[in-house]
């Protein structure tokens, strides 16, 4: 390694030494209880709420994987997927979150996903909890691989010209999973906060050195412009590729084809990533573990700045790379490196590390939580919920250390291969829990007449499609290429809605919970 790169490097060291000293300072009081450990205790302040919320769920995708979008086809499906993302985001902190955090309550205290849904429904036989916490364990292992291939291709391309790709994996997945086992929720909310100051003035720094670089936004403008359908909201840029897969230089410049069409279903199919919200674990256990109800108002405020602005400058950032490195990536998997490739060409070494730092830290704010919470659904829920409703919290804290592990190797050799794309890899997880949780969450917060058969029948139908659409019935092309999220999410919800009006209404007690939640009620009387 030369000396810039040692500079890098040691500026990775210190801010992952911060990250561990937290984990640290956390530990003791996350390993007082299961409660504390997988939920802080319902403790966390409006900032914290917000901006852990928000960096736990954008990832180094927001880092790499959106620029990465935006640097190979243009400005079109990076937009639309920002603008429902931003979308989705408003409207679950402003329509879930209050009642969610009521209800969790009001259901015996439920400290996981599995927990609110299974008591939700009073129910005595434990499968919703087995089911919902199957499909985390699943979906939230292929999520934990998207943060894998990140550290991956980030370390690999940083110190050894994009070698070794797959030590690198390991050593991320070792320094990640160190720090979950260490402090819990707790822990990882607080460094989270840390993480998403660390990601915006990371992108910041970046863009604004870019456009320096680039002559003004007006020249990265005109040079967007000169590409057919870059710079389209209802078009897309074709890079022209050779049978290899990678685009085709003339004379030091890119090839692209004619501009493709971008039609209303494609802009649906991207804007449809805003419904994954509705579903998402790591986000609605931030409304749970928020300490007052009342404080959830400027927690939206707070995540609606963050999320405009960082969503913004990520699509900007891709946009920007095409200018200024027209050829130095020509895969789309290679695509996303472009923030890193800005970063380590135009900061000085030492800033260039604390910038890398930010995608680290993008990476590690949410595979701690897709492992936490992964975890939590097999020790906490099936675990002490199912198998052994008498276990010792030291028994199922034990459970999720070795739970941890176990989800950390096979999120390895599901990253494994060197030319993963971030992208597609977050797409299907975030599918999978949109679908799958989505549209259970909303009809169990807002209707009354929900059953528990509907709730089990919407999950599993939801789940289901997700893998029938995007492994089958997508390979038609035309219209059934749409994200699978969105055909899974209405699937889910008409299921929701035949299965329980054609079975027994909800019991008497269950509608007295749904109703004391509406008129604001918390707890049990």
């Amino acid at each position: 390694m030369n000396g810039n790169t040692i500079q890098i490097l040691i500026a990775m060291i210190i801010y992952m030494a911060a990250v561990i000293a937290i984990g640290i300072l956390f530990a003791k009081k996350a390993n007082k209880n299961s409660e504390n450990y997988f939920l802080g205790g319902r403790s966390l302040g409006p900032w914290v709420t917000a901006m852990s919320a928000e960096a736990s769920d954008m990832s180094g995708w927001l880092l790499m994987g959106l620029p990465g979008v935006a640097y190979w086809c243009g400005l079109a499906d990076a937009a639309w997927t920002a603008i429902g993302l931003a979308i989705g985001t408003y409207l679950n902190w402003l329509i879930v979150s209050k009642r969610l955090r009521r209800y969790s309550i009001r259901a015996n205290n439920a400290i996981t996903l599995p927990d609110f849904f299974s008591n939700r429904f009073r129910e005595k036989k434990k499968l919703i909890l087995t089911v919902s916490a199957l499909f985390i364990l699943i979906f939230f292992t292929v999520y934990a691989a998207s943060c894998l291939v990140t550290c991956g291709k980030l370390f690999s391309t940083l110190f050894f010209g994009g070698e070794h790709y797959q030590l690198m994996l390991i050593l991320g997945a070792l320094f990640v999973l160190l720090y979950t086992i260490l402090g819990g929720f707790l822990a990882e909310s607080a460094s989270d906060f840390m993480q998403s100051i660390v990601m915006i003035v990371a992108l910041s720094v970046v863009v604004i050195i870019g456009l320096v670089h680039a002559g003004g936004i007006g020249a990265v403008i005109d040079n967007a412009q000169s590409i057919p359908g870059f710079l389209e909201f209802f078009g897309l840029a074709s890079p022209s590729l050779n049978e290899a897969g990678e685009q085709l230089v003339a004379g030091g410049e890119p090839v692209f084809g004619e501009a493709a069409k971008y039609s209303f279903l494609s802009i649906c199919s991207c804007m449809a990533w805003g419904l994954g919200y509705f579903g998402m674990p790591q986000v609605l256990l931030r409304f749970m573990a928020i300490r007052k109800e009342s404080e959830l108002k400027m927690s939206r405020r707070i995540a609606m700045v963050w999320v405009i602005i960082s969503l913004g400058v990520a699509v900007f950032i891709g946009i920007m790379g095409r200018q200024l490195f027209p050829v130095e990536h020509l895969t789309k998997s290679g695509a996303e490196n472009i923030f890193i490739t800005l970063s380590t060409s135009y900061l000085p070494p030492i800033i260039a590390g604390f910038v890398m730092a930010g995608i680290l830290a993008a990476t590690i704010s949410s595979s701690d939580s897709y492992l936490l919470i992964a975890a939590s659904a097999v020790s906490k829920n099936i675990f002490h919920g199912v198998a052994k409703k008498n276990a010792t919290d030291k028994q199922v804290m034990l459970l999720t250390r070795i739970t941890l592990v176990v989800i950390t190797l096979v999120a390895i050799v599901i990253a494994w291969k060197e030319d993963s794309v971030i992208f597609n890899i977050v797409s299907f997880a975030w599918s999978g829990f949109g679908a799958t949780f989505g549209p259970l969450m909303l009809f169990s917060l807002f209707w009354k007449r929900t059953t528990r058969a509907g709730a089990i029948a919407g999950m599993i139908s939801g789940g289901g499609m997700v893998f029938l659409w995007k492994l089958g019935i997508s390979q038609l092309g035309g219209v059934f290429a749409i994200y699978e999220l969105l055909p899974a999410f209405i699937f889910s919800s008409i299921v929701i809605v035949v299965v329980s009006l054609l079975t027994k209404a909800p019991s008497k007690e269950i509608e007295e919970d749904f109703e004391a939640v509406k008129n604001g009620v918390e707890g049990v009387e």
